[in-house]
């Protein structure tokens, strides 16, 4: 990763939230995520670089997503900062349902670096639909998690195996997949 390339980038940091860290999801990986995370916020802010927030508001009744609940608020290492802009979406794209596209677009910006939870599905969503939408793409691997999962056939699939694939689907395709170090360094 050049500093060319991300001369422009804005962090978009998503769904980190107290919520994932309920029991309910099972294990997870890269236990390392949230300290990662902070490294680039502090350093990205220390630049005075744009940061972007997402926060996941679920609809589902009993997740500890819902608006109102202490799960859908931000997990203190990535709280936001005055005039960093706050994205609320229901769905597993940033995109669908919010500005942030025309916002990004209307800003100039046209470089990503995505960080968050989770690497199957919120962060791949969005890291996809970035990629179509024309956007210089970079997903943070160590700054990324997931869960345990279980397949449709009852094959249980670790965080890391579905973290590992997740981010393989990802790169040259809709995204460059880089590490904290990379990004701190450019």
């Amino acid at each position: 990763m050049s500093k060319e390339r991300i001369s422009n980038a804005t962090l978009l940091i998503i769904d980190v939230q107290k919520g994932f860290d309920n029991e309910i999801w099972g294990t997870r990986n890269n236990l390392d995520m949230e300290a990662n995370l902070s490294r680039i916020l502090e350093h990205w802010r220390g630049l005075g670089r744009a940061v972007v927030h997402v926060q996941h508001c679920s609809v589902e009744p009993n997740s500890p997503l819902r608006p109102g609940l202490p799960g859908c608020q931000f997990k203190d290492e990535v709280r936001p900062m005055d005039g960093e802009p706050v994205y609320q979406k229901i769905v597993n794209s940033a995109f669908i349902g919010t500005t942030l596209e025309e916002d990004l677009k209307k800003s100039g910006i046209r470089e990503l670096i995505i960080v968050g939870l989770t690497t199957n599905h919120c962060i791949s969503t969005t890291a996809r639909m970035a990629g179509n939408l024309g956007f210089e793409t970079f997903v943070v691997s160590d700054a990324t998690a997931t869960f345990d999962r279980i397949g449709p056939d009852g094959t249980h699939y670790s965080a890391e195996q579905i973290h590992e694939i997740s981010l393989a689907s990802l790169h040259n395709e809709f995204a460059t997949v880089v590490d904290t170090d990379s990004v701190i360094a450019s």
